[in-house]
């Protein structure tokens, strides 16, 4: 069996103010959660997953377990790009990312994923700092490249 992506583990350093913008913003819900001293946690996803199988349903973890911010300057996660299915729905979060305040790249412009591709979306913080996009797998204009053939999602100003 081919491996796939699982669930997505984030280190957070307020745990209640993780879950309202990723249930509040981005739609998740609360599947569990633990409020124990020093083990606080909460899993997220989507709980109408016809699945009866919990990970099936399990999309991101929350930990808080982190005391600043996310740091690009040192080896590990890169962004996490969350899939929806038209370039429709990746406005209408857009707006709702705006409207929370969060901090959008690229000035919150939907752009394709490169000159030759046209997968694409929008890039935010979240409130850690962590980079996020959500991108849809077709119908941006490919014109509005930002690094050509290099993949928008790769390097950030």
């Amino acid at each position: 069996m081919p491996l796939h992506t699982g669930h997505i583990g984030l280190n957070v350093t307020d745990l209640d103010r993780s879950i309202a913008f990723y249930t509040g913003v981005l739609g998740f819900e609360v599947l569990g959660r633990s409020d124990e001293d020093g083990q606080k946690f909460a899993f997220l996803g989507d709980p109408n997953v016809a699945s009866e199988v919990f990970l099936d349903k399990l999309a991101i973890t929350l930990w808080e377990q982190s005391d600043g911010r996310f740091s690009t300057g040192i080896p590990g996660l890169h962004h996490l790009a969350l899939h929806v299915d038209s370039v429709d729905e990746v406005e209408r979060l857009r707006a709702r990312v705006q409207d929370a305040g969060a901090e959008l790249l690229y000035d919150g412009e939907i752009i394709p994923h490169s000159d030759a591709f046209s997968s694409g979306g929008f890039f935010f913080l979240d409130p850690d700092g962590l980079r996020l996009e959500v991108c849809a797998p077709d119908g941006v204009p490919t014109a509005d490249a930002v690094a050509g053939a290099t993949p928008s999602c790769g390097f950030f100003d």
